[in-house]
């Protein structure tokens, strides 16, 4: 039985991301964001066997599904620019309408993330580190914020992952506002900012067991779609996977997520029940 586990997740591990699709229900979406779609990756960690092939591969994925948006929420890599960055070179084809967007992981912060920064500004990502960008979309407007790391304060002091400076100064009206937070747990301070939908990563689902067990005592969500208050969480189980290549009971994914009108409460004061499903695409 170990034996297969072991073989199991190694083949899960090195296959391909699969694409899963997310609809997330909002209230008062205007008509013209409604199928509005993000893809999301998360957690690749490029590094000594993850390498350009396997990048390349995701990269060709995510294009073809067209999406309004790329999200990526950190843990990219696991070594430096200098030996990484061949690797990493297919993330500068990453193509959506309105751009890719990138926000630090831990990861990140091990492997020098100043470097890494600037690397992905020259690959044509925009780094959002504690600030928001406007999209303008048919004629509505969307923020797109993104935080450091919820640990970057330990590597610099300077930068503390914080979702209300990175709310600051937005537009009061604009329709959706939408955070980049590589952990889990900047939830609850995007909640209070005034989020409407937290893209996470990090955990990895649990990526095998027994660790799977354990994500739960660190951070609030492990993967999936989540409701804190008013605030919507989806938390990517990883593109990639970290260490040994193995994945057993928690593959990895390329998310594509769609905001969709949620159904307003009936006049009765009963609330309609918006089902929310995660189904694999084979895209």
């Amino acid at each position: 039985m170990g034996i297969f586990a072991t073989l199991a997740g190694l083949v899960a591990a090195r296959r391909r991301a699969r694409v899963v699709n997310v609809d997330v229900p909002l209230l008062n979406l205007p008509p013209a964001l409604h199928g509005f779609s993000i893809v999301q990756i998360s957690d690749i960690h490029v590094g000594t066997t993850i390498r350009k092939n396997y990048v390349d591969k995701i990269v060709r994925a995510v294009n073809a599904l067209k999406p309004d948006l790329i999200a990526v929420t950190g843990d990219m890599v696991d070594g430096s620019v200098r030996e990484l960055s061949v690797h990493t070179a297919p993330l500068g084809g990453l193509r959506a309408l309105h751009g890719a967007f990138f926000v630090t992981g831990n990861h990140e912060y091990y492997s020098g993330a100043g470097a890494w920064n600037a690397e992905f500004v020259r690959l044509g990502l925009r780094v959002l580190l504690n600030e928001h960008a406007v999209i303008e979309h048919q004629g509505s407007s969307l923020v797109i914020a993104g935080v450091t790391d919820f640990s970057s304060d330990r590597f610099n002091p300077s930068q503390p992952s914080d979702p209300h400076v990175a709310l600051a100064g937005a537009p009061p009206d604009a329709s959706v506002k939408i955070l980049l937070a590589h952990q889990p747990r900047s939830a609850p301070a995007a909640a209070s900012a005034g989020f409407d939908l937290q893209l996470s990563g990090h955990t990895h689902g649990g990526q095998f067991w027994p660790w799977n067990l354990f994500v739960r005592f660190q951070q609030p969500f492990t993967a999936g779609l989540h409701r804190l208050n008013r605030l919507w969480i989806y938390v990517s189980r990883g593109t990639g996977y970290w260490g040994i290549p193995n994945r057993f009971g928690a593959p990895s994914e390329i998310t594509r997520l769609r905001l969709v009108a949620a159904e307003p409460p009936r006049k009765n004061g009963r609330r309609c029940v918006h089902l929310v499903q995660a189904t694999p695409s084979t895209a």
